[in-house]
């Protein structure tokens, strides 16, 4: 079976599942989430029974941040988003299935009203390829159907320009992307592309909270190829060391499981799948020393510990107690705003002392030192 034959089965799985999600509610589509304390009074009845999620990205949304929810479903986690988020904030949700997104939108209006204004945004496209707008491209179809060599070339044309000039998601636009148990559910194949169009559409510093299902071993193909393991979120769950992997490959830091769920959702021929959230940051533009930056586009960092030394996803090795100086943007990115869920901010300090000679600092090293 080709690649292309794989990637249409498992689109067709996880459409029909979902579609069936969205019409009425499937108890077995992924583990139960408890969002505590979190106020769902406000939502629909409709939205919060056929929200199908293995965890609680939400808690890291912060004040006026750009939301993107990749997987977006019922719109569950988009307008709890948009109500974090507040009147300077906006949510992005993105999803490819019709009954979902017309569930989602359905109740657009009402949510409106409740928070005082249109926060959310829901667009229908594949979150492994956040360029194409999949609407604009239906709405080209109906009126430039293909049909000889030369419309198909017309509409690749289309296709570039609508990504180069209207992409579904802009580059460099967004603070957080979050995701509930939706990372899964896209092909093998395509997973490269997903990682790269979720660091593409980060604003530098921009966070991630992926709530996902993650297996202690790599799955056989055997399990692979059920659709009910597949599009009930098991069968097609990175291997716990591989997700980490897929987002520190594309060039993401302070990757980690900040939520590991100590008990297996599930064990099935002795695989123990489990629910987790990762957390990831996009460097800023400027990272690390550079050669010739001045005394003054420079300050002063500390590891505190607790371990030796610490090795940064960007190659740094920082050693416990030891002052080192570092381009300001990447004090900035080591030590963030104190934030103890997202980053390094728990693990280094800033220091401020005009009387620190800066012969008894040094640069940051290498991972070779």
């Amino acid at each position: 079976m080709s690649k292309c034959d794989v990637d249409d089965l498992v689109k067709e799985w996880v459409t029909d599942r979902y579609t069936k999600g969205a019409e009425e509610r499937q108890a077995a589509l992924c583990c139960p989430v408890t969002y505590q304390g979190t106020d769902l009074s406000f939502l629909p009845d409709e939205i919060v029974e056929k929200d199908y999620g293995c965890g609680d990205p939400l808690r890291y949304v912060r004040e006026g941040d750009t939301v993107l929810d990749l997987g977006s479903g019922s719109g569950k986690a988009c307008y709890l988003a948009a109500k974090k988020v507040g009147p300077s904030g906006s949510v992005i949700g993105v999803d490819m299935n019709d009954s979902m997104l017309a569930l989602a939108r359905k109740y657009q209006n009402e949510m409106a009203d409740y928070l005082g204004g249109h926060r959310v945004d829901f667009r229908k496209g594949h979150i492994e390829d956040l360029q194409t707008d999949v609407t604009a491209l239906h709405a080209y179809l109906a009126e430039y159907p293909v049909c000889d060599a030369a419309s198909f070339d017309a509409l690749q044309r289309f296709q570039y320009e609508q990504r180069l000039t209207s992409p579904l998601v802009v580059s460099d636009t967004v603070d957080l992307v979050v995701s509930n148990c939706v990372l899964n559910l896209v092909s093998e194949s395509a997973r490269q592309n997903l990682m790269e169009e979720i660091y593409r559409i980060l604003k530098p510093g921009g966070r991630v909270a992926i709530s996902d299902i993650v297996v202690d071993r790599h799955v056989p193909d055997s399990m692979k190829q059920d659709p009910e393991l597949w599009s009930g979120c098991l069968s097609g769950a990175f291997q716990e060391q591989a997700l980490l992997d897929a987002f520190s490959s594309v060039g993401f830091e302070a990757v980690a499981y900040d939520q590991w769920s100590e008990q297996p959702w599930q064990v099935i021929e002795g695989y123990s799948f489990r629910s987790v959230t990762l957390n990831a940051i996009k460097p800023s533009s400027s990272q690390g020393v550079s050669e010739g930056a001045s005394e003054a586009g420079m300050v002063t960092v500390m590891y505190r510990g607790p371990y030796q030394c610490v090795t940064t996803d960007l190659g740094e090795t920082f050693i416990r107690g030891e002052r080192v100086d570092v381009l300001r943007s990447r004090a900035q990115s080591l030590v963030g705003c104190g934030d103890e869920v997202l980053g390094y901010g728990a693990h280094f300090v800033l220091i401020d002392d005009a009387a620190t000679c800066s012969s008894n600092r040094k640069p940051a090293k290498g991972c070779c030192g």
